[in-house]
């Protein structure tokens, strides 16, 4: 099951560049949370302090807290054990090329040294009929590669790779900004059927998507949180005329 996300007073920046300032927000958990927003607003660094992928870049930096299951993820664990609790489903599709559908799941907890077959077996199974897969791929899991894929079905086997190893939060980058609209359509359906079992935070240009698929919405500009409400409350009556003003299209 998912958990919450508590998040007090997060600030984040590159190099001298104050990139978030001073966010503060509650995550539900078993919810999508959409962030929306123009370019460059802060929205992908937000999710990417989230499970520390920011810290990747050597010139990245970020104080404040950060509570997952109310668990802070800057303490005492790992980066590596923290992005296991916390999946990230990137823009693009990045399935690994070399690697068969199979593997490409399996891939995360092989790189953890799990190696019984037949648990593997049954964890790839799942996370693919999780990620409305299965039935497409069934068949030619160990014969072809990831990349042989359409893009909505590597979008979909990113998403499988990244539940196999059973995470209780899911981050996704703009999952559907690359794809066509009937797999825009699979993504936003498998939203829906994951919110049971996950904590989903979604990034999205889309305002129709995020009106579609969550329940809260927070609308970032030039790095900080403007609002952050009901999704229904944020499309019908902000209460910032910032926010009025990005949704109703007079910038952004």
């Amino acid at each position: 099951m998912g958990v919450g996300i508590e998040v007090n007073n997060l600030n984040a920046w590159y190099g001298s560049n104050h990139t978030l300032e001073d966010i503060t927000l509650h995550i539900q958990a078993n919810e999508a949370t959409a962030l929306i927003g123009p370019s460059g607003c802060g929205k992908s660094t937000f999710v990417r302090c989230l499970n520390r992928m920011h810290e990747t870049n050597p010139i990245a930096r970020v104080t404040g807290e950060v509570k997952v299951g109310g668990e802070d993820i800057y303490g005492a664990k790992s980066a590596v054990e923290i992005r296991r609790q916390i999946g990230m489903v990137f823009q693009r599709p990045n399935p690994f090329p070399t690697m068969t559908i199979y593997d490409n799941v399996a891939s995360g907890l092989k790189l953890n040294g799990f190696r019984n077959k037949r648990a593997l077996d049954e964890i790839v199974e799942r996370s693919l009929k999780y990620a409305a897969l299965w039935d497409e791929v069934k068949d030619d899991l160990k014969k072809k590669s990831g990349a042989s894929l359409s893009g909505g079905q590597q979008q979909r086997l990113c998403i499988a790779r990244a539940l196999a190893v059973d995470p209780e939060v899911l981050l996704m980058d703009e999952p559907a900004s690359a794809l066509d609209p009937v797999s825009t359509s699979k993504i936003e359906d498998l939203i829906f059927e994951l919110k049971s079992q996950y904590t989903i935070v979604i990034v999205t240009h889309n305002m129709q998507q995020a009106a579609r698929v969550a329940e809260r919405t927070g609308f970032f500009l030039n790095g900080k949180l403007i609002e952050f409400d009901s999704t229904h409350k944020i499309f019908t009556n902000p209460s910032d005329k910032r926010t009025e003003d990005y949704i109703t299209g007079r910038f952004g």
